[in-house]
């Protein structure tokens, strides 16, 4: 600091420098009385010159003591903060930010003040990640999986799963996110779509080429419930654990129409947002059903960020209607071997909690879990809580026979 206090001292030697002399020494000014003549047109030459130079006086005057104004203040400010005895407290640099001002025998040996909540870091010091800190224990290599499979619901893709996918990815989990027949970038016209496993077939082709002993956490959104239902009856050794996320969770014999159903009064919402598409012609069943892309909000995504409801409105696709009404086949061997967890939304429009605790109790998880503030799509709207929910499922050793 002592250092800037330097910086003015030739500028104030400068103006002392070009002060202006006294009257007495000016040139140009005569103290004699006026004379003849030719003393006359001299003082009047002389009068001339000395206008103009005080014109120029004047101007010089105005910045040397403009000059000195500035100097002065600034010393003043820099002998208050260097523990000056000037009037007022210490000069601050920011209105953000105080620092104390130092004492006179430290202030040489210290450096550029710090903020109040830093501290220097040693060069030894780790340098954690955010995911670190969150998963600071987690050894997914020690776990019976460290592999998730996501199923997106009806009318949704793949796409849905980014937050989900680069959360688990960063924890070191390996991930994969299924686009089923005719959704998300599948080319599959959705009106074609006659059954459930022809609907379910790039999940089902996914699962046949694990490897032998390899298994997955399969995780189901809304009629993706039903769609690892369905895995998980073809390929039950493959699966070490199954999640139901506000999903549709059905028994053995009903379809999802019949889980659905199960809401005494039904769900008007969702009445009033279905657009059935007749692609065989209006005489004939309805092929798909699109959704109303102005109450998707409501329905779908009450909690979610708006971004993410704009992503959702120019990606989403018609819902097939035939795998909508088909019974499934659930076998106690198969599909009741593997391990299931339930994952409630609270604040879901679309599968409203009642319907969520209903087919909990028909059929009961091993463990169900509830994420406060999530609507119908909680990837968007609870990303890390659902997160944190799926990384404790995974942890979760596996039953040995005793």
């Amino acid at each position: 600091m002592g250092g800037l206090l330097t910086c003015f001292s030739p500028e104030e030697e400068e103006v002392k420098r070009r002060r202006p002399p006294p009257p007495s020494l000016r040139r140009g000014r005569s103290t004699a009385p006026a004379g003849g003549g030719l003393a006359a047109e001299l003082a009047s030459a002389v009068g001339s010159s000395n206008r103009w130079g005080k014109i120029r006086s004047s101007r010089k005057d105005r910045l040397e003591e403009a000059l000195i104004q500035e100097g002065a203040i600034a010393a003043l400010l820099l002998g208050g903060q260097n523990g000056g005895g000037g009037p007022g407290p210490a000069f601050d640099r920011s209105s953000s930010l105080r620092y104390p001002v130092p004492s006179q025998s430290t202030k040489r040996q210290s450096g550029l003040p710090r903020s109040s909540s830093s501290r220097a870091r040693s060069l030894t010091d780790p340098v954690l990640q955010p995911q670190q800190l969150v998963n600071q224990e987690l050894k997914v290599h020690d776990l019976e999986t460290n592999h998730f499979v996501l199923v997106h619901g009806g009318g949704f893709g793949a796409w849905c799963w980014y937050k989900t996918i680069s959360l688990l990815e960063e924890s070191g989990f390996n991930v994969n996110a299924i686009d089923l027949t005719g959704s998300g970038i599948h080319s599959f016209d959705t009106n074609n779509i006659t059954s459930l496993s022809e609907y379910v077939k790039p999940l089902v082709e996914f699962l046949g080429k694990l490897g032998d002993g390899e298994k997955v956490i399969l995780v189901g959104h809304d009629f993706g419930g039903s769609c690892i239902s369905y895995a998980m009856e073809e390929f039950p050794s493959k699966v070490a654990k199954a999640v139901f996320i506000c999903a549709t969770m059905p028994k053995s014999g009903q379809s999802t129409l019949d889980v659905i159903s199960q809401q005494a009064g039904g769900n008007g919402l969702m009445q009033q947002a279905q657009i059935f598409l007749y692609a065989n012609g209006n005489e004939c069943p309805p092929t798909a059903i699109d959704l109303n892309k102005s109450l998707l909000k409501d329905i779908l995504f009450n909690q979610s960020p708006s971004k993410d409801v704009v992503l959702a409105s120019v990606s989403m696709r018609p819902i097939p209607f035939a795998p909508v009404l088909e019974k499934l086949s659930l076998s106690d061997t198969k599909y009741g071997s593997v391990r299931r967890f339930y994952i409630e939304a609270p604040e879901d429009n679309a599968i409203p909690l009642p319907l969520q605790q209903s087919m909990i109790e028909s059929s009961p998880p091993e463990r169900v879990f509830r994420m406060k503030g999530a609507d119908h799509s909680p990837f968007f709207s609870r990303p890390q809580a659902l997160h944190k929910i799926l990384v404790e499922i995974a942890k979760i050793p596996p039953i040995t026979d005793a």
